[in-house]
């Protein structure tokens, strides 16, 4: 897509491109995304040009989190626990807890992640000429292999198939959606679904970083010529600003303030 928007030849009034499988997907901050040929949903997505970039990241991620809730409610239910009284136990998959934004853009399933969002900017001068949204969502796909530390697919979650085809257009009338909506709907919607919105959970600063912001290992000092805090701490989300900074606030009620990379939840 970028290649031929630079080139003048991407078609007028098509916004969307998608592929059963990738060569080289990625991720945030260089990660590598992992996908089974015709298993996951892998799309870009062509987005109008924002002075506020971040809410792109806000638009796209409350849609995702749409399309996959709405799959998730239709699901036959699951039961959750063992014992004699089983089917007093069994709940819904839908459940809103569930399923999560992780700020800023990751979809989350309980602790694990089930899709990614990249939001690539053409930025000439000031101007912002326009933005991609490439999205992985894990679909039908049961075995990884790479070193992500919590992938989860839609099929590991309701044991069924999804099928591909009528997801992605699923996707499409949610991005429209939620582009017809006004954005305090949006960001309501954003954070009223955070991952771990509530209580006090263990979060770790990073002083420079470009690598991948997943889990805390306590033994890590250095890596890649980086140096990391060793002391996790506790808090809250207290909010998430419209540039994209977590808002977070720690158990004496001393709120701090991070970008994207400069802090990260311990799972």
């Amino acid at each position: 897509m970028k290649e031929l928007l630079a080139k003048g030849e991407w078609p007028e009034g098509e916004r969307f491109l998608y592929t059963g499988f990738q060569t080289a997907g990625r991720g945030q901050a260089g990660n590598r995304w992992e996908s089974e040929e015709g298993k996951n949903l892998l799309c870009s997505i062509l987005l109008p040009p924002r002075k506020d970039l971040f809410y792109l990241n806000v638009l796209v991620s409350v849609a995702v989190h749409r399309v996959i809730q709405s799959v998730l409610c239709q699901a036959k239910p699951v039961c959750t626990l063992s014992g004699e009284n089983r089917e007093a136990l069994i709940v819904p998959l839908g459940k809103e807890a569930d399923l999560t934004i992780k700020w800023p853009n990751d979809i989350y399933w309980q602790d694990k992640k089930v899709a990614g969002i990249l939001i690539e900017n053409a930025i000439i001068g000031n101007e912002v000429k326009y933005s991609i949204a490439g999205i992985g969502l894990n679909v039908n796909q049961t075995t990884f292999v790479s070193n992500a530390p919590n992938p989860v697919s839609m099929k590991l979650i309701t044991g069924a198939e999804t099928n591909i085809d009528a997801l992605m257009q699923a996707l499409m009338t949610q991005i429209e959606t939620a582009e017809a909506m006004s954005e305090e709907q949006v960001w309501t919607y954003y954070r009223e679904h955070l991952y771990r919105k509530e209580g006090f959970w263990r979060f770790i600063e990073r002083e420079v970083s470009l690598a991948p912001t997943m889990n805390y290992s306590p033994s890590l000092e250095e890596r890649d010529g980086e140096r990391f805090d060793k002391s996790p701490f506790l808090a809250r989300i207290a909010d998430i600003l419209p540039d994209g900074e977590i808002v977070l606030q720690d158990q004496q009620g001393k709120e701090r303030k991070y970008h994207f990379k400069q802090v990260r939840y311990v799972i």
